[in-house]
């Protein structure tokens, strides 16, 4: 795999945690969720999308189909491990590594997102959790493009980014709580 680009860092980072009230909306479906040969078909046809999580985005890969940003985290539901293979199409355009605590939205992750968006796209390695991920892609991309996310055990969650979706993850972005994270969090 290519060597992914360094960034450095300050020693205290901006992010945004998760309160507990506000995780029952983010565990809301925002758009239709399909599975197996349903979802295949679906990513097929897509035009530009982004996926966020390691089996979305390798799937749409191995569909010969892939996303303009893949965010992973090389795991699945936290623990199985994801062959960082599965993504060496995607990483030769471009393969960012950020680190983004469990629960968090880091803005090193919201910036790696705008970046591949203004620069054709690539791989982003979370270091820690991508399921926040989804939010930034919606935030980023342009009207018109497709978010796609794993749901465990369910399959694929497709969200049309619109005004509409931009401004709901603007409120849920608003509604958490902004921290400083040192390199030890």
């Amino acid at each position: 795999m290519p060597r992914a680009d360094t960034r450095s860092a300050s020693s205290d980072e901006t992010a945004w945690a998760v309160p507990v009230a506000l995780r029952p909306r983010l565990a809301e479906r925002y758009g239709p969720v399909y599975a197996g040969a349903e979802a295949d078909l679906h990513i097929r046809e897509l035009t530009l999308f982004g996926a966020c999580g390691d089996r979305v985005t390798e799937r749409a890969l191995q569909l010969g189909h892939p996303p303009l940003i893949g965010i992973v985290d090389f795991k699945t539901q936290r623990h199985e491990p994801v062959d960082p293979d599965a993504f060496r199409a995607l990483a030769a355009v471009r393969h960012i590594r950020v680190r983004n605590p469990p629960g968090f939205l880091t803005e090193a992750l919201r910036r790696a997102v705008r970046g591949l968006v203004a620069g054709g796209g690539g791989l982003i390695e979370v270091d820690g959790e991508e399921d926040l991920g989804s939010l930034a892609l919606v935030e980023s991309l342009p009207a018109g493009a497709t978010v796609i996310y794993g749901i465990p055990g369910e399959g694929a969650s497709f969200v049309r980014v619109d005004a509409v979706a931009k401004e709901h993850v603007r409120q849920l972005i608003a509604q958490m709580e902004p921290r400083r994270l040192g390199r030890g969090d």
